[in-house]
């Protein structure tokens, strides 16, 4: 490989994890952004204040009309974020690289733009701003991980770091925050946010390519700044894109796979783990407001350290490939010894990352379920690793399940499916802030149980492995 060619897959490399860091996950750091909106008195005008309530410099009221329009916008946002998953990978293998990567400038820019210069009387607009800040990092996503194409063997690692890029990213909103006390304003940091889609168009016609990158990858494979003196030469297609007759008289249709119980509870696992993180977040501002006793030096102090350890989600994340790497190569020596189906054997190897999101989550559901303050912080840590290992894992599950013809629209689907059921988490908020003073006890009891659902996905799966252990099979 040419130096120069090195140097550009390398810049595009850490280029992309820039982007990712920094821009395509950013939501998922709401808790500090609303309590900048807090500050400015966005939906104060819904609170209605007991008037034996003392507000001094140091408390802030428990205001439940305006935690659930926070929570409202949030629901919609994290809504947008999987149930869009679906068309904007069609708009990306549609029409590739440089149209889908436009949309999402264009998405991404004209958010920061409408929060930048809303106000008071103007909150509302956040209910559209928010999902298009959201639609728009996702699409930052999918387009960068392709980029995992372009270094053959390490291509799973790649793709892990970027989806732990993506979790990290959530700390902007902490650095906003940190900002805005400094007495940065609001207006100013998402102004020079808005300003770096110069740098996104930049990378977009300079770095990436007009189309997908391919994979296997050619040997004289060129794009972006490589490609204005040279002609891509397409090399024959592999066997797994060209299946011959008997790939093809094994494949069924795409809707045997939906409908098989080993995806019907992929999406059960995923869905409820998805909706107790997307619950806790959009939450989270009201809780810690709850159990601080209104002292907003406290509550800051709390939604600091949850910030900080969200950055740590790019850490934490390739963990889970590496446990799944390592097994799988534990199993195909097995392989060789008592002719095992390879696909069977390569999803067996899901099974403890299956069954340890499970359980990481159910010790997050618990801790976050007692109301004790301190107990936070052992909650944020749990959240973040679970949250790391639920992306990767299900994007691996999908991977080696089902067959890779169908692992786009798969995966689309499962996300929307999952992000119809986080749209639960507004009535649950609702239910919490009842008037019953038991009702957070009897719903945390209610959402824990049903995390106790999830290990049913694992067993199944282990148990399919120990029947169809030594023949090759079909997903079922």
């Amino acid at each position: 490989m040419a130096a120069s060619h090195l140097a550009l897959r390398v810049a595009t490399l850490l280029t992309g994890l820039l982007e990712c860091l920094g821009f395509a996950g950013v939501l998922f750091g709401w808790t500090s952004l609303v309590f900048v909106f807090k500050m400015e008195h966005y939906f104060k005008d819904q609170c209605e204040l007991n008037a034996t309530l003392m507000v001094n410099s140091t408390e802030q009221a428990d205001c439940k009309a305006q935690d659930e329009r926070f929570s409202l916008i949030f629901t919609l946002a994290s809504f947008m974020n999987n149930f869009m998953t679906f068309p904007t990978g069609y708009i990306f293998d549609r029409f590739k690289t440089t149209v889908a990567r436009l949309i999402a400038i264009a998405l991404y820019a004209s958010a920061t733009i409408i929060i930048a210069f809303v106000s008071v009387d103007t909150a509302p607009v956040l209910f559209l701003a928010m999902p298009m800040l959201t639609v728009g990092g996702m699409l930052f996503l999918i387009t960068n991980l392709q980029v995992g194409n372009l270094f053959g063997k390490h291509r799973s690692t790649i793709i892990t770091l970027y989806n732990g890029a993506f979790d990290s990213s959530s700390a902007v909103f902490l650095i906003i925050k940190l900002l805005y006390e400094q007495g940065i304003s609001l207006r100013s940091s998402f102004l020079f946010i808005s300003a770096c889609s110069v740098w996104h168009v930049g990378r977009t016609f300079l770095l990436l390519p007009r189309d997908h990158i391919p994979y296997p990858l050619p040997s004289n494979y060129h794009y972006g700044l490589c490609s204005c003196s040279h002609t891509l030469m397409r090399t024959p297609p592999s066997p797994s894109e060209n299946p011959g007759p008997e790939q093809q008289e094994k494949l069924r249709s795409f809707w045997h796979y939906a409908l098989t119980r080993r995806f019907i509870w992929h999406l059960v696992w995923l869905s409820v783990i998805q909706l107790w993180h997307y619950l806790f977040i959009g939450m989270l501002n009201s809780l810690l407001t709850h159990l601080a006793s209104g002292d907003r030096v406290l509550v800051s102090t709390y939604t600091n350290a949850f910030a900080i350890t969200q950055f740590f989600g790019v850490l934490c994340a390739p963990w889970n490939g590496l446990l799944m790497d390592r097994l799988k190569q534990k199993y195909h020596k097995e392989v060789r010894k008592t002719g095992s189906s390879t696909s069977m054997v390569a999803l067996c190897s899901t099974v403890p990352s299956l069954a340890l999101t499970s359980l990481l989550c159910l010790g997050f559901a618990l801790c976050a379920s007692i109301p004790i303050l301190p107990l936070q912080y052992l909650t944020f840590i749990l959240q973040v690793v679970s949250r790391s290992f639920l992306y990767g894992g299900n994007a691996a599950f999908l991977t080696l399940g089902f067959p890779p013809q169908h692992f786009g629209k798969l995966f689309g689907l499962v996300m929307a499916l999952s992000a119809i059921v986080s749209l639960l988490q507004f009535p649950i908020f609702t239910l919490i802030k009842g008037p019953h003073p038991n009702s957070p006890f009897y719903v945390n009891m209610t959402l824990v149980l049903a995390t106790l659902l999830t290990f049913v996905h694992p067993f199944l799966v282990h148990q399919e492995c120990r029947r169809q252990k030594g023949s090759p099979s079909p997903a079922a």
